[in-house]
């Protein structure tokens, strides 16, 4: 489920081979703190998810959130880590799939 924790919390978790997920809280202007740790995240161990219909993100915070929405939470990621959208999405798409293998 969505990560809001703290830095220590997040590279403990990184440390036991865990999978961290960004959701639209992350582009809230009052988690900067939060979206820090996200920048330093390695990308191979982010996810990324809607929290749907709740934690919509900016620019459509406040509104029911549905999955469509991620891609405002992908590319503000992939805008904090300076990687292309296209990049960033790729990696999250296979991050998915390492994670859960591949659905049938």
């Amino acid at each position: 489920h969505c990560f809001t924790g703290s830095r220590e919390f997040a590279f403990n978790l990184l440390d036991l081979g865990s999978y961290i997920s960004a959701s639209g809280v992350v582009t809230f202007k009052k988690s900067q703190d939060l979206a820090n740790i996200f920048k330093d995240l390695p990308n191979e161990k982010i996810l990324v998810e809607t929290d749907s219909p709740y934690l919509a993100p900016v620019p459509l915070r406040g509104k029911s959130n549905e999955p469509s929405y991620i891609v405002h939470t992908v590319k503000f990621l992939s805008d904090l880590k300076k990687i292309s959208f296209e990049e960033f999405s790729e990696t999250t798409t296979r991050n998915f799939f390492n994670l859960f293998g591949k659905l049938k």
